[in-house]
């Protein structure tokens, strides 16, 4: 990659811009949360969990489908379930938070480029990690690893914000308690790695540059003191509350997690590069380019060794192997990685030349162009569990995020050819932020067999609503979004996995066999379960009496009644007071439904309706 002379500073765009560019843009980050419904296992989950809390008012001890969960810390809980009481249970309110944490990376990756090389860097900084398919993706999906990532982004950013050489005194305490706030909300966030990545990076940096006078201005004392405050009491409160907690949490979740393959996510030494390579893009180029010029050789970097970039570096290595050791994996983990890795190519990037930019953008294009051609192959993906015309309702998707890719690449190009450095880096930012845009929408495509949403939707439709005090099995298996669509919990019947903790704690809250169940349901009046549609026939074989409701190829919902009545039309002056729909009753959206359609809020307690589900 060329640099132009580095006191060269491109010259940024026209302040209203910049301003009208960062409008569409926020519209658009936060516009398209309620398109896509809820997918299993992450995003019913972690919106359970939170509806749950909002419902009991327990904000200590979290639960996932009635029962004690220990898994992760609550501060993304504690927002979503807030939300939720504000705004109701919608898609775009479950996804909030991630979208929110999301976006306040961006905006301090931009700010401490500013701040620490210049508002051209700050501009290109903005648009790389705005546009990283990683940082997009994963801040539109409701998972825990953008919030971790956003406040390890706030810690990185105070920090170096912290240890400019121009900083004075009072600037420096101020953002090194920042550093230190980031730092206690990561660990709320997801646990101990909210320390050990800062900590470990700040070891590693100390020992590389044998710099033991940084750690006089940390801050420690004032630091240590605020972070103990805002992050300690959860853990004392769900301790006292739950003996079983700290052992779970920190032994468990931990250390197990970490060194056996306990949770069965185990991967290779390499699973992570593909990932980074996917999740740099479109920055894949220009990153690879960084890598070889000076990587190898930071002897031809004229400038004194940076202190900046150096943390930088030592703070993306580390989380790549740190995660690459681990016996758990998954795709999210390496997200922290990408704020800094935006940090390290704005500062080189403000200085490239045209001609570098507009090399480096070519790669692009003909990506683009190779995902238009391609398409189609995404059909040959299709499993027994997913019709092939699901995915081949994916395919415009995927046509609409290659042209998107390569029309942003043509015109990053064509500035760079006139030397507009920022310009050409915003081009090919848009490119990519559409890109993944339309990636991740087109995946609702496959909802149907990734969401109980429209199984939900298709029985209330038919036959009407479920009743929410009868009881409802889930035999030998469960669905993570079919609670949160019912708005009820289920009693589970022969199946544990990761409720195993709260089943031990609680066990009158599940069945141990089928046995037990197929007595239960002989005695029900009204009842039903959810099967998985390959297991439908240990209902048929047990000659329980039942009547299908609705299934997918995934999953099968019966009723133990002979018939479930119709709902009649809304308003209907004939229904009878009896059969009168509870107000905590859910509705599906309709596919026009939008962020103003506002679901109730359920009002009586979760562990009021499984206990009398199970009498």
């Amino acid at each position: 990659m060329k640099f132009a002379d580095p006191t060269h500073t491109p010259m940024p765009l026209r302040r209203s811009v910049l301003f009208a560019l960062l409008f569409v843009f926020a519209t658009l980050w936060f516009g398209t949360l309620d398109q896509r419904k809820l997918i299993r296992p992450d995003e019913g989950r972690y919106a359970e969990i939170a509806r749950e809390m909002a419902v009991t008012g327990d904000f200590v001890t979290p639960r996932l489908n009635g029962l004690k969960y220990f898994e992760k810390p609550p501060l993304q809980y504690w927002a979503t379930a807030l939300a939720f009481r504000a705004f109701g249970e919608q898609h775009w309110v479950a996804r909030l938070w991630p979208a929110l944490t999301g976006f306040l990376a961006v905006l301090l990756v931009g700010y401490t480029a500013w701040r620490l090389w210049g508002e051209a860097a700050g501009i290109i900084a903005f648009a790389l990690l705005g546009s990283m398919s990683w940082q997009v993706v994963n801040s539109h999906f409701l998972s825990l690893d953008t919030g971790l990532a956003a406040f390890l982004s706030l810690t990185l950013c105070a920090f170096l914000l912290a240890q400019r050489s121009e900083a004075s005194a009072v600037s420096r305490r101020r953002w090194m308690l920042a550093a230190w706030v980031g730092m206690a909300l990561a660990v709320l966030s997801k646990g101990l790695v909210g320390l050990v990545i800062p900590g470990a990076s700040l070891v590693l940096h100390t020992l590389m540059a044998r710099d033991w006078a940084l750690w006089r201005r940390l801050e420690i004392g004032r630091g240590l003191a605020l972070f103990l405050l805002l992050a300690v009491p959860w853990f004392f409160l769900c301790a006292r509350a739950n003996p079983e907690f700290a052992h779970f949490f920190f032994v468990h979740e931990h250390f197990e997690r970490y060194l056996t393959e306990a949770h069965r996510r185990e991967g290779a030494w390499h699973y992570f590069l593909p990932m980074l390579a996917i999740g740099l893009l479109p920055w894949l180029p220009h990153f690879l380019a960084y890598a070889w010029r000076f990587w190898p050789r930071p002897a031809e970097y004229k400038e004194p060794a940076p202190f900046a970039e150096r943390l930088l570096v030592i703070w993306t290595v580390f989380i790549l192997v740190f995660f690459s050791a681990s016996s758990s994996k998954l795709p999210s983990y390496i997200l922290p990685m990408f704020p800094a890795l935006a940090l390290l190519l704005a500062r080189h990037l403000h200085r490239a030349t045209g001609h570098a930019l507009g090399v480096l953008a070519l790669p692009l294009v003909a990506l683009g162009v190779a995902g238009v051609i391609l398409a189609d192959e995404a059909t040959s993906q299709s499993k027994p569990d997913a019709p092939l015309s699901l995915y081949q309702a994916y395919v415009p998707w995927i046509e609409m995020a290659g042209l998107t890719l390569s029309a942003g690449g043509i015109v990053a190009i064509a500035a760079a050819l006139r030397e507009r450095v920022v310009a050409s880096v915003l081009a090919l930012a848009w490119g990519g932020f559409l890109a993944a845009t339309f990636a991740a929408l087109g995946h609702d495509t496959l909802s149907p067999v990734k969401s109980a949403y429209h199984l939900v939707r298709e029985i209330e439709a038919t036959h009407g609503s479920i009743a929410p005090d009868a009881p409802f099995y889930s035999v030998e298996t469960y669905d993570q979004t079919l609670p949160f669509y019912l708005k009820r919990t289920l009693t589970l019947v022969n199946y544990r996995d990761e409720f195993a903790l709260g089943l031990d704690q609680e066990p009158e809250k599940g069945l141990a066999s089928f046995a037990e169940f197929a007595t239960r349901w002989q005695q029900h009046s009204v009842a039903y379960a959810l099967v998985q549609s390959d297991r439908y026939a240990l209902l048929q074989s047990a000659n329980l009496p039942h009547r299908v409701l609705g299934s997918n190829p995934r999953f099968t919902i019966v009723a133990r009644r002979a018939s479930v009545p119709a709902r009649p039309p809304e308003g209907d002056a004939s229904q009878p007071p009896e059969r009168a729909e509870p107000a905590n009753r859910f509705h599906p959206l309709p596919p026009e439904a939008g962020p103003g359609d506002r679901a109730t809020l359920a009002t009586r307690p979760i562990e009021a309706r499984v206990g009398k589900a199970q009498q």
